[in-house]
């Protein structure tokens, strides 16, 4: 499937481009491996079209996966990306490569980041938020699907003590999820009591394990094989080893039962096909912050549907509006079948309002055009405080 093909014809006319910075607390801390999260930066884009049709897109700070904070994706949203895409006329899939094309490396200013990938995700999402706003239809029957139909969500349950887990699993239960996401660490007996005291809170509840690149394949396919041997409710198994180790990644697969998902060694179709040429994986997890848009999202399903793979769409810890884009992205292409959607209930407010609903562990599109949200207003952060 491809967004040309489906896409309207009609030339869009940009008239503005904008962006406004935002922080919000989450609930409680979001913890793995790698860091420790209490609140989350984002940054709003905002498409204004001839007409008056405004579409948004948000863009979370992840230092440690793109490179990108708040500051450098503001900094490249009213700096080269605004600048390519403001008085722009064409096609939306014309003014979506012009966003994938554009040169955000420069000579000054510390947030010329070479790729800025959240930074044009956001872009290009507000890009076809307002493209199907102004064709009164939902984003997913721009891409070529239906808001008929739901899936199942996950929830995590992030990197604490044993105890602490466990208390995280027995909530998210009792709310009605089905399927945790667990974050694992470096010490692969704590990881055990982690899994351990998780099941004991929650039986009868699936696992989907997210090492974050933090084995060895040695170490993956001990650990994993382990796992395996005492009959575990595992569903997948996420990143086991670095994103760069491909070989590696292979190697476990090859050794154990278990599925072995790509995440953060999958960010283009070209690191798709790596993958799929090599055997690395199982399945694949598509991030708009990582593919930088919805074109590049869709062609990694299409090299998946191809090599009969299987899709999951993710997130970093990113506000509702990037996760309500995720959502129509996963409806509408049919190799993605899971989605790991769950920051916004780590998020202090529901704002903005609409996009889904998740009726326990259940999500759905709600329908409406463009993502179906109402405009985050420019003036406050989501939890009511000035920013």
């Amino acid at each position: 499937m491809s967004i040309d093909d489906h896409s309207h014809a009609a030339p869009l006319h940009v008239v503005a481009v904008r962006a406004h910075r935002h922080r919000s607390p989450l609930l409680r801390p979001f913890v793995t491996a790698a860091r420790r999260t209490d609140s989350v930066a984002f940054v709003v884009a905002e498409v204004e079209l001839d007409g008056g049709v405004v579409g948004q897109g948000s863009a979370a700070e992840t230092v440690a996966v793109t490179g990108e904070s708040a500051a450098t994706i503001h900094e490249a949203l009213t700096g080269p990306l605004g600048a390519a895409l403001t008085g722009a006329r064409g096609t939306l899939p014309e003014l979506a490569a012009l966003i994938a094309a554009t040169d955000t490396t420069g000579p000054t200013g510390p947030s010329r980041v070479a790729g800025a990938t959240s930074a044009k995700a956001a872009l290009d999402v507000a890009l076809h938020d307002a493209a199907a706003r102004a064709a009164g239809v939902p984003l997913v029957e721009l891409l070529g699907g239906s808001t008929e139909g739901e899936l199942l969500n996950d929830m995590t349950v992030s990197l604490e003590e044993p105890e602490v887990m466990a208390r995280r699993a027995r909530e998210a239960v009792d709310t009605g999820e089905q399927i945790l996401k667990i974050k694992l660490g470096r010490d692969p007996e704590e990881d055990r009591r982690r899994l351990d005291a998780v099941l004991e809170a929650a039986p009868g509840v699936r696992l989907r394990l997210d090492a974050n690149q933090g084995w060895s394949p040695e170490e993956a396919i001990r650990i994993l094989t382990g796992l395996e041997a005492d009959a575990l409710p595992i569903d997948l198994v996420e990143q086991p080893v670095p994103a760069a180790d491909v070989d590696g990644l292979a190697r476990v697969r090859a050794a154990v039962g278990l599925p072995i998902m790509a995440d953060e060694a999958v960010w283009t179709a070209a690191d798709a096909r790596r993958l799929v040429d090599a055997g690395a994986a199982d399945l694949l997890n598509i991030k708009l912050a990582k593919t930088g848009g919805v074109r590049e999202a869709l062609a990694i399903a299409d090299v998946a549907q191809e090599a009969g793979l299987t899709c999951m769409i993710g997130a970093m810890m990113e506000p509702r509006i990037s996760i309500t884009a995720a959502a129509h992205l996963a409806v509408a292409h049919p190799a993605i079948t899971l989605i790991d959607l769950d920051p916004p209930a780590w998020f202090a407010s529901p704002l903005p309002g609409g996009g889904y609903a998740q009726d326990g562990a259940r999500l759905r599109l709600l329908g409406g055009p463009g993502l179906g949200l109402d405009l985050l207003d420019p003036s406050s952060d989501p939890d009511g405080g000035e920013h």
